[in-house]
């Protein structure tokens, strides 16, 4: 069955691109129609994805990104501007597990590197692209909160903060764009099969699928397409929301 082309003749940014969920949403973006910007830390990783989708036959160029840094993040964003003349969608992804340890316990540059990447990179990321989507007359963004951006688990403090920092910056900027032609949103998975899932868990991904009422863990592609059906205009009134996909964890936990 051919991809319905929802993104067709879009930019995107997909950062942490090249592994698990940011993956396979880029690979979404490009068989929707977008060309897109694989921007990671990993070079040989993000190279590959762009490689795959380019043999597709779609558009992909790799952009080494460590979004902690804003001087990174602005080439990030002259990367899609220069490659492809416009910013239309961007899903904000990068992100890291942190310690797992009560908070008493926590080490404090451990603390700062997960702050550093999952909510300045994601603040940093907003500021720049809102801009350059304006300038061609709006445009989506997608944030990556989480299960425990709207709730909380033990010995995740970090993490959870990090994640509730998400969610509430997505909905600030949500309502002061909501007139002006960007839709700012966020997807909050529950616990999904990639290699942040694995090392959290120790390998034992049967740990996580016991706390999801539907049993089972999710799949990348699963988020992937939420991902994208927030950037396209099939979800032209949706703004300002943070969109569990979780197999029902937060129907049962509130």
């Amino acid at each position: 069955m051919t991809q319905a082309r929802t993104l067709a003749d879009k930019v995107g940014i997909v950062s942490g691109g090249s592994s698990g969920i940011g993956r396979s949403t880029v690979l979404e973006m490009a068989a929707r129609g977008a060309a897109v910007i694989v921007a990671d830390v990993d070079d040989a990783g993000g190279e590959a994805v762009a490689a795959e989708v380019q043999a597709a036959g779609g558009k992909a160029v790799f952009q080494h990104t460590d979004v902690s840094d804003a001087d990174a993040v602005a080439v990030m964003i002259g990367s899609a501007l220069s490659n492809f003349g416009r910013l239309d969608i961007a899903y904000n992804n990068a992100g890291i597990e942190g310690k797992q340890a009560p908070l008493p316990e926590q080490n404090m540059a451990d603390v700062q590197r997960a702050f550093d990447i999952m909510i300045n990179g994601v603040y940093m990321s907003m500021q720049q692209e809102i801009p350059a989507m304006l300038e061609t007359g709006g445009g989506a963004i997608v944030n990556a909160s989480s299960i425990w951006g709207l709730n909380s688990w033990p010995e995740w403090s970090a993490y959870t903060t990090a994640k509730h920092a998400v969610s509430g910056m997505t909905k600030v900027a949500a309502l002061e764009y909501a007139a002006k032609g960007v839709r700012i949103n966020a997807v909050a998975p529950g616990p999904v099969l990639t290699p942040l899932l694995l090392r959290g868990w120790n390998n034992d991904p049967a740990k996580a699928s016991d706390r999801v009422p539907m049993r089972r863990i999710g799949q990348p592609e699963e988020i992937a397409h939420v991902v994208c059906w927030l950037c396209s205009e099939e979800a032209s009134f949706v703004t300002g929301h943070i969109m569990p996909v979780d197999g029902g964890m937060s129907a049962e936990i509130g």
